[in-house]
Order: structure tokens, then sequence, then C-alpha cells
């Protein structure tokens, strides 16, 4: 059974997770929004620098939400719910005071998640059509030079009709 102090600090580890993890979204979606500062910018050096801290934030954020779900989890078999619970479901469980406070999070962190993948698809989508500029200049420049094949699927592919070798047999 639990104890209005355990139900108290269950709720609150839930809204420090959730604080935790806003902040991590946060600082995410600062870096997605430099680097598309950088894409404009044509700072490869700054985008590619960017990349790689991206992509560390985005495993610490997994690592928040892993953690998040966890107490989440623990939260609802303590309130004799399925530990896939989902957080919005187990708000009647959550002491009245704090219901305002933990939906505001919920609502904050969905929010920012949102803005973060609409960014994240938009960096994608610039960087793309960078990289389909870059191979038509190429084209343009050394025509010869590039052969372009279609997939069963309808992709195109670029590739050099001959594979230049490193290495070279004398004889």
């Amino acid at each position: 059974m639990t104890t209005p102090e355990s139900t108290s600090a269950s709720w609150q580890k839930i809204a420090e997770c959730l604080r935790t993890e806003l902040a991590e979204y946060g600082g995410l979606l600062g870096l997605f929004e430099a680097q598309q500062k950088f894409l404009f910018e044509r700072d490869a050096n700054e985008v590619l620098s960017l990349s790689a801290t991206i992509e560390h934030r985005m495993q610490r954020l997994q690592e928040c939400r892993q953690e998040r779900e966890g107490v989440v989890a623990a939260f609802a078999t303590a309130h004799a719910q399925p530990a896939n619970a989902t957080l919005r479901s187990l708000l009647p469980c959550v002491e009245a005071a704090a219901r305002p406070l933990v939906e505001a999070l919920i609502g904050e962190v969905n929010r920012l998640l949102h803005r973060v993948r609409r960014t994240s698809r938009q960096n994608h989508a610039y960087l793309s059509r960078t990289v389909v500029l870059h191979q038509e200049l190429l084209q343009e420049l050394r025509p010869n030079a590039f052969t372009r094949t279609y997939s069963p699927a309808g992709r195109v592919s670029i590739a050099t009709p001959h594979s230049t070798s490193t290495l070279r047999v004398a004889g």
C-alpha cells in the first residue's frame, strides 16, 4: 500500500523527469535552429560540428525518456495500474493539487517534441536538397564522370562509371 508521502514523492519524481526531458528538448531545438542558421549561411564546418553535438544530445534525451518511462511504470504499478499505462491516463492518481503542474509539463514536452521533429525534418530537407544541388553542379562541370541509374523503387543513384582504385598494378 502506498503512503501519501510515497505518492507525493512519485509524482514529484515524474515532474522532475519531465522537467529534465523538457530541458533536453529545448536544448535540442536550439541546436537544430543553430544548424538551420549555419545551413542558410552555407557554413559546412559548423553544420558538421553541430551534427555531432545533436547526435550526443539525442542520446541524452533518449536516456531521459527511458528514465521517465521507468518512473511512470513504477508509479503505475504502485497505483495498481498496468506498467504500460500512459502518463495522461495516470493523472487521476496524482494529487489533485499537482495535476495542473504535471499536465502542463506533459503538454510542454509534447509541444517541444513536435517543434523538434518539424525543425529536424526541415533541416534534413535542406541538407538533402543541398546534396542534390551539389551533385547537379558536379555533373554540369564533369558530365562524363557520372552515370545516373534508377532502382526498381524509382530512386535515382549517381555513380562514376569507373571506380578509381588507389592501387595500381605495375607490369
